[in-house]
C-alpha cells in the first residue's frame, strides 16, 4: 500500500514507526503482540490528553464514537467476552454517565463501532482471532435519546466476507449513505464494502475495495462523510475514498492503542487504549482534511453599504416620495376649494 511519508512496508527496506518492515513480519509470524516491540514516540504535535478513565468497569476500551446528539459525550466498550453494553464517557471528565445494554446481543469478540447517517450506534463483533468462525455480526441501536442507564433492544446483522473469514477491529460507516465497511486486522490489510442496504436475514457479503493499513486497529469517518480515517498502534491514515491517501496521522503513544473516532464537529480526532486507568486523548484533525466551511446563505444583507443597505435606502426614499406626493395633493384640492 502507498504510504507517501513511510515507505511500503512489503521490500522490508523501509520502516513504520521506527520498526523495520522484517521485524514486523518476524513479530506477525511469531504471534506476539506488536505494540510492546514498538519504540517509545514523542506526543502527537498538538495532542492534548483529556482525561484518563478510571472506572473499573472499563479495562479494555476497544471501540469509540463521539455522540452526534449528545454533545461532550464519547461511546465506549470492552473488548471479547463481556458484558454487551457501551459505556457513556463525558470526555471533560471520562466518568461514565450510563451504561447501555445491548438487548438481544452478545459479545464474542466487541472491537469496534461508529454512527451510522440515521443517527443509530453500530457494533461490530468482528473479532476472529483464529479465522474459524463461519460469520461475524454487527449490531445496531438507536442512539438512545437521553442519557441513562437502559437497556435497548439490537437489530443484528450477520456479515461474510467474500474470501473467507477475517481478523477485523475497524467499522466504518458512512454517513451519507449508511454503507458499511470493515477492514481486516492483517499485515497486509484489506478494506471491505457491505451492501447498500443490510438484511435481517441470511448474511451480508463484504467485498473487498481496497486496501488497509498495517494491522489496523479501528476507524471512522468524519460526521460530514468526506473523510474517513484507520489507525493502527503506530499511525494512521486518513482517506477520500478507498485506496485515495489524503495525508497521515501521528496517534498519541498508548498502551494498546486501539480506538479512535471524530468528534461532532470533525475537527479533531479522539483516542483509547486498551488497559486499566487509561487515557482518552484528543488530537486536531491535519488541516488539508478538516471539514470544509459551511457556505453562508445567500440573501440581502441587513446593514451596511452593501446590496442590503442599498435596498433599505431605496424602500426610504420611495416612501418620501409617496408621502411628499400625497401631500402636495392635498394642498391642490385645498387651493381649488378656496377657489371656488
Amino acid at each position: 500500500m502507498r504510504r507517501p511519508s513511510r515507505g511500503r512496508f512489503p521490500g522490508g527496506s523501509t520502516r513504520a514507526g521506527g520498526v523495520p518492515s522484517r521485524t514486523l513480519a518476524a513479530l506477525l509470524a511469531a504471534g506476539g503482540p506488536l505494540v510492546w516491540a514498538a519504540p517509545a514516540r514523542a506526543v502527537a504535535e498538538g495532542a492534548e490528553q483529556l482525561c484518563t478513565i478510571g472506572d473499573p468497569r472499563i479495562d479494555e476500551s476497544s471501540g469509540l464514537a463521539a455522540s452526534r446528539r449528545h454533545p461532550g459525550i464519547v461511546y465506549t466498550f470492552n473488548d471479547s467476552g463481556g458484558t454487551p453494553r457501551l459505556f457513556a464517557l463525558g470526555t471533560d471528565d471520562c466518568r461514565v454517565r450510563a451504561a447501555i445494554t445491548l438487548g438481544g446481543a452478545r459479545n464474542r469478540d466487541w472491537e469496534a463501532m461508529a454512527i451510522g447517517g440515521d443517527g443509530a450506534l453500530y457494533v461490530g463483533d468482528i473479532g476472529d482471532n483464529l479465522k474459524d468462525q463461519p460469520y461475524s455480526t454487527v449490531y445496531r441501536i438507536p442512539e438512545p435519546r437521553t442519557i441513562r442507564t437502559q437497556t435497548v433492544r439490537a437489530t443484528a446483522y450477520r456479515i461474510k466476507f467474500e474470501d473467507g473469514p477475517h481478523n477485523a477491529e475497524t467499522l466504518l460507516v458512512d454517513p451519507r449513505t449508511n454503507r458499511l465497511y470493515v477492514a481486516s486486522k492483517e499485515f497486509g490489510g484489506s478494506l471491505y464494502e457491505g451492501p447498500k442496504r443490510l438484511s435481517t436475514s441470511g448474511y451480508n457479503l463484504m467485498h473487498h475495495v481496497g486496501d488497509a493499513p498495517l494491522y489496523a486497529t479501528d476507524g471512522a469517518y468524519a460526521p460530514d462523510g468526506r473523510t474517513f480515517v484507520i489507525r493502527g498502534y503506530w499511525d494512521a491514515e486518513i482517506y477520500t475514498a478507498p485506496g485515495k491517501e489524503l495525508t497521515g496521522v501521528k496517534v498519541p503513544d498508548q498502551k494498546l492503542g486501539e480506538g479512535i473516532t471524530y468528534t461532532a464537529d470533525g475537527r479533531s480526532l479522539l483516542f483509547s487504549s486498551e488497559g486499566v486507568r487509561q487515557p482518552l486523548w484528543r488530537e486536531p484533525v491535519p488541516k488539508e482534511a478538516l471539514p470544509k466551511p459551511t457556505p453562508r446563505p445567500k440573501g440581502r444583507a441587513t446593514s451596511g453599504s452593501g446590496s442590503g443597505g442599498g435596498m433599505k435606502t431605496g424602500h426610504r426614499t420611495l416612501g418620501l416620495v409617496v408621502v411628499g406626493a400625497l401631500a402636495l395633493a392635498g394642498v391642490v384640492v385645498f387651493a381649488r376649494r378656496r377657489a371656488s
